[in-house]
């Protein structure tokens, strides 16, 4: 839990890899806003727990930024709480991956698969039992202004970019955006898009004047962060849109990108699934995540990538 002054804090993780997604809390007179719950229920009790530390006051509303399950699946440990995301986040919470496929995806069976043997990597350390997807009860579209216990917060839909309802959290009187997915440290990946929203989606975090920004996964940024993450989605946008050009297969463009002064960022097998997304935008017919997904972890197990990876660590 880190205090970022005027009453907002981020609780981070020392990991930014999947699954492991910060949150943030904004503190009013007797009551506060909580943006993103964790992925499964013992995650979200730690959160609690660290909450119950700092002396947070109770939880009158929760936002969730989207609807990926590491910022909404412990929803349902604030039964009192108001549970606020944008319309098209609301929408498509009940039918995104939904904690029972996990556990699947995770079984014995899988393990000869590729994109088995990357969930097991990745996911077996997350215990995905008793989940109830717990969806909003508001839902918004544009902006929504709130009152945490005489504090204004503004809530400020971006999406489509990350996902279908991307959210960012604008503290005003503190300087801060709680930006959800808008913001990775390490490779982020796309499953809704265009590239072009998502680029306009930093801009309008650089809008709001804010100089500190917390984002989905990895550490509190300045604006220079926002601008250098801005740079990385212009880069690929670029070399997406010329890998279709040349007619080549989206998992062909991703493994051929050129990163530049990007190549040390960790994860870049997520270029298979967000390059098959810019290709949808481009025209080319929608790739099944299950696909998606086997491209990604066959990326993963091969040697360059593996090599990057190492590099990283």
């Amino acid at each position: 839990m880190v205090d970022l002054g005027s009453g907002v804090y981020a609780y981070l993780h020392s990991d930014n890899g999947w699954g492991h997604s910060n949150a943030g809390i904004v503190v009013g007179n007797g009551s506060s806003l909580l943006v993103d719950t964790q992925y499964t229920l013992p995650m979200t009790r730690a959160l609690i727990a660290a909450m119950d530390d700092v002396g947070i006051p109770p939880v009158a509303a929760v936002v969730n930024t989207h609807a990926n399950g590491d910022h909404c699946w412990g929803n349902e440990l604030f039964p009192d709480a108001e549970v606020i995301a944008s319309a098209a986040t609301a929408e498509s919470m009940p039918h995104d991956f939904p904690p029972a496929l996990m556990k699947a995806l995770l079984s014995d069976e899988r393990q000869s698969t590729a994109a088995g043997r990357y969930t097991r990597l990745h996911f077996s350390a997350f215990d995905f039992s008793d989940i109830t997807v717990t969806v909003p009860t508001r839902s918004f579209t544009g902006s929504l202004d709130l009152d945490v216990g005489g504090r204004a917060v503004e809530l400020l839909e971006v999406g489509p970019a990350h996902s279908e309802g991307d959210v960012i959290v604008h503290v005003a009187d503190a300087g801060v955006v709680l930006a959800g997915d808008i913001l990775f440290a390490d490779h982020p990946v796309m499953w809704a898009g265009p590239l072009e929203n998502w680029i306009a989606a930093c801009d309008r975090i650089l809008e709001t004047g804010a100089t500190r920004i917390v984002p989905g996964h990895g550490p509190v940024v300045g604006p220079e962060g926002v601008t250098a993450f801005r740079g990385y989605l212009e880069h690929i946008n670029r070399g997406i849109a010329d890998g279709f050009q040349r007619g080549l297969p989206y998992w062909q463009t991703a493994a051929e990108l050129p990163l530049g002064p990007h190549e040390h960022l960790a994860l870049p097998e997520r270029l298979v699934a967000t390059t098959a997304a810019a290709y949808r935008h481009l025209g080319a017919p929608p790739v099944p995540p299950p696909e998606i997904l086997e491209r990604m972890a066959v990326a993963f197990f091969d040697a360059p990538a593996r090599q990057l990876m190492a590099s990283h660590d």
